[in-house]
């Protein structure tokens, strides 16, 4: 028996569409606890020295924030773990401001500032800065797999922890863990 291209398409777009419908979407209250899924780095690793942007254009580098700790986000609008953990990104980045902790949540979006701005516009996320690593220069730097990925940096501006995936960031748990990451 002879199978054509076409008979063999529709076959596997209607077990796509079964996959993908059974496929339960991810959101903010089913993300892992962050210590959970959290990886220390011993050694820490230093600072990538390669730039991203912010929303103006203007070209920034992670040293420039030395002496602050930081959680930097790599993430995109079309990623649903990605979209999923922005709202507990957003809860950590409120709470750690005031201890001189900085939430970086940069984007590879391919429509640039706007197209973050847009999603954070309809999202209601006004507590995270619109940034960029359109190239994903600092992704390859840091050799991230997918995204999201997340380094937790210490006010020594060495990379302490990396976590690849999603997780929820703003419960007491997850903000004190970072505290303590990012303080040394």
């Amino acid at each position: 028996m002879r199978l054509h291209r076409r008979t063999l398409l529709a076959a596997a777009g209607g077990t796509l569409a079964v996959a993908v419908s059974l496929r339960k979407p991810l959101a903010a209250e089913n993300l892992p606890p962050l210590s959970k899924a959290l990886k220390p780095l011993a050694p820490p690793e230093p600072v990538p020295d390669v730039p991203f942007l912010s929303a103006d254009g203007a070209e920034h580098r992670l040293a420039d924030f030395r002496g602050r700790g930081m959680v930097v986000n790599l993430w995109a609008t079309w990623c649903a773990p990605c979209v999923a953990e922005m709202p507990s990104l957003e809860a950590l980045s409120k709470a750690l401001a005031p201890e001189d902790i900085a939430v970086l949540p940069l984007s590879s979006d391919r429509g640039g500032a706007g197209a973050v701005q847009a999603w954070y516009d309809r999202n209601n996320v006004t507590g995270l800065p619109v940034l960029l690593d359109p190239k994903g220069a600092l992704a390859r730097a840091v050799a991230a797999r997918g995204i999201p990925t997340t380094l937790i940096i210490n006010k020594a501006g060495e990379v302490v922890a990396k976590l690849e995936g999603a997780a929820d960031w703003g419960a007491p748990e997850s903000q004190a863990l970072v505290r303590k990451l990012a303080a040394g």
